[in-house]
């Protein structure tokens, strides 16, 4: 069995989140810099291994004042949690291209399973820019995952009232995952 090793290019990957507003819309957040590693046999791709870590730290809606609620205890609580972590322990293919990943994700130290719907998007090679010169050409391969997550489960439970009886966020948040991942070529791309 040959695996390779990918790590996600941190620039080209990020999460994104959207939970419901005062009972009328949805208010999105994004997460950058999200570093991870999937290890995986293209013949075998139930065995793969994957691992993320999110820098919280950095969460971004557009609004700085909502930002900073977000990152204060009432919500991620980054000063004592500055990374949320997905550990992937079962993978199923569901398709050429569609995969069910589960896996553990802490959030605020509060740790649950949680099943991403993965579409694999392909692989190119392409170039890589290191100090303004090319030393591509690099493998790169996509993927989206998508879930939906209930906030308290994740202790991420404040909220307010409005006006009859609605809540200002609501309790399920869908996450969008868009990792671009480099094939590792310090192992030659491959190691047993």
């Amino acid at each position: 069995m040959v695996t390779t090793r990918w790590f996600f290019e941190p620039g080209h990957t990020a999460a994104e989140f959207r939970a419901r507003h005062m009972m009328v819309t949805y208010v999105r957040g994004q997460l950058k810099n999200v570093h991870g590693l999937l290890e995986v046999d293209p013949d075998h791709p139930e065995q793969a291994r994957v691992e993320a870590t999110v820098d919280a730290t950095r969460v971004y809606t557009g609004e700085p004042q909502r930002d900073a609620h977000l990152r204060s205890a009432d919500f991620f609580d980054v000063e004592h949690h500055p990374t949320w972590t997905f550990i992937g322990s079962r993978i199923e293919q569901m398709s050429g291209t569609e995969f069910e990943v589960t896996g553990d994700l802490t959030v605020r130290g509060v740790t649950r399973p949680v099943t991403f719907d993965v579409i694999y998007l392909g692989q190119w090679d392409t170039p890589w820019w290191e100090e303004g010169r090319d030393l591509g050409p690099r493998r790169r391969a996509g993927f989206t995952a998508t879930t939906r997550i209930n906030r308290h489960d994740f202790e991420v439970s404040w909220n307010d009232v409005v006006d009859r009886g609605g809540l200002v966020v609501g309790a399920m948040v869908d996450v969008v995952v868009d990792v671009e991942a480099v094939l590792d070529p310090g192992l030659g791309g491959t190691f047993k």
